[in-house]
């Protein structure tokens, strides 16, 4: 009788969770710069995958790109050579084990540990594989340290971020606020969505879908619990995913006219969440939606489909707008560092340099100088990002402002009370925007004071 053992062929790969080689895919293709963790764990790969393993291998996505600085340096520490130089293939495994080991309670250290080096072996690196091995082994073997967090060092290395962005917001917000901003930065963002009207509540009720009303807006949901993909409310686009500070950026825009509204400038609309919200505030405007991606512009025509005869969707660069005292409003939510979706978009940590700012506002002054001229005269101007860089908010517009003798900065004070008697803001919510004013008016949110993204808002008027 055979001996299986002995027929087996010596090159057969052992098995492979379908979540961990999907997540692997994914941190390879981020580590060499090809893609974005979004775009790929929407991808068709990962989509692929049973619920459970989707779920697992975002979880490991997300998980390691959040504390790749604090796995990098544990592992190290347990390495013979420090500082030696690992091919992604070696430290991708190595960092997914660790993740793994450090974070996730409910996964096996033997699975953990035994995956990853099959990882690093079906990934050409067999030599590496021993190494992997031993590493991880010590890791799972070592007793956990619980690392200061009272110096932008010690905070910067303990929470995963690099040392001279808590450095910034440490002065200019305070030690207290970086320790918020860097804390919610390694959480889950909360699952928000906004939601048509207020029966769709019960449907959620009946599909076994517990939310709560948002925070700031009335229209907000947070998810605690349950499968929205599945609900019919979501399937039929009645409910759809939005942070709540993306959407109270809308809220604001729409509520800010000081007169009627007939024309509406969206300056930079993919993905179109915050376009569907103008849509539905202002039904009897013209909403212009510029996009200069094709591929974001094919995107958001699909999206905003059921609004053809009110939104027209344009190929075009919001620095070179052709249109002047058109607009009665113009929303300019701006490309940006994106620094206040750190928990959403965790690999900006690891690409955004110092420099970048810089760059990002050169053409965000580019942009809102041609929608000042986009919109008439006592037309106003929403510019918001979500970064918290100085540079690219509160210069930005400073410096376009001392460009255009007749524009000026306009408090939100007024809308937030507006919008709080339409019932628009939640009592609570609209407290909470007052306290958040700055002495100009505007509204920064800094992640970690709600349960938000991090976003500036700034309204804009031209002439008096």
């Amino acid at each position: 009788m055979t001996d299986p053992k002995k027929s087996a062929p010596k090159n057969r790969k052992a098995p492979l969770s379908p979540a961990r080689k999907a997540a692997f895919d994914v941190l390879i293709a981020v580590e060499k710069g090809h893609s974005h963790s979004d775009d790929l764990l929407r991808g068709k790969a990962v989509n692929a995958l049973s619920a459970a393993d989707r779920n697992l291998a975002t979880t490991l996505v997300l998980g390691v790109l959040r504390w790749q600085i604090r796995l990098d340096y544990e592992l190290r520490a347990l390495l013979k050579h420090p500082g030696a130089k690992l091919e992604p293939e070696v430290l991708i495994p190595l960092r997914l084990g660790a993740f793994q080991l450090l974070h996730l309670d409910r996964i096996p250290a033997r699975a953990a540990i035994d995956e990853s080096v099959e990882l690093a072996k079906q990934a050409g690196q067999r030599f590496a594989s021993g190494m992997v091995n031993a590493v991880l082994r010590r890791l799972n073997a070592a007793s956990r340290v619980q690392l200061p967090e009272e110096s932008v060092e010690e905070l910067a290395l303990a929470t995963g971020h690099p040392a001279w962005m808590v450095e910034r917001w440490a002065g200019n917000y305070g030690i207290e606020a970086a320790r918020a901003i860097c804390h919610h930065g390694q959480s889950q963002p909360a699952l928000t969505i906004r939601v048509k009207d207020g029966a769709v509540d019960a449907e959620l009720n009946d599909a076994e879908i517990h939310a709560e009303l948002g925070e700031l807006l009335t229209a907000a949901r947070t998810i605690i619990s349950g499968d929205v993909l599945s609900s019919s409310a979501y399937q039929e686009g009645r409910i759809r995913f939005q942070d709540e500070g993306s959407q109270l950026v809308a809220e604001l825009a729409a509520g800010s006219a000081n007169s009627a509204i007939e024309k509406i400038l969206d300056a930079c609309a993919a993905p179109g969440g915050k376009t569907l919200i103008l849509a539905e505030r202002k039904p009897n405007a013209r909403i212009v939606a510029c996009e200069p991606s094709p591929q974001r512009l094919d995107a958001l025509r699909k999206r905003l489909a059921a609004h053809a005869g009110q939104i027209e969707c344009r190929h075009a660069d919001a620095t070179a707008l052709e249109e002047e005292s058109v607009f009665d409003l113009a929303l300019v939510d701006v490309p940006c560092s994106g620094t206040g979706t750190l928990g959403r978009n965790p690999e900006i940590r690891h690409r955004l340099r110092p420099e970048d700012f810089e760059r990002q506002a050169e053409r965000q002054r580019g942009i809102l100088r041609a929608a000042l001229r986009a919109v008439r005269p006592g037309g106003r101007v929403v510019y918001s990002t979500c970064s918290l860089e100085p540079e690219e908010n509160e210069q930005v517009v400073a410096a376009v402002l001392r460009e255009c003798s007749d524009a000026h900065l306009i408090s939100f004070r007024g809308e937030i009370e507006s919008l709080l008697k339409a019932g628009v803001l939640t009592s609570s919510g609209s407290e909470e925007l007052l306290g958040l004013l700055t002495p100009e008016g505007t509204i920064r949110l800094l992640p970690g004071t709600l349960h938000t993204d991090g976003f500036f808002i700034a309204l804009i008027q031209r002439g008096s």
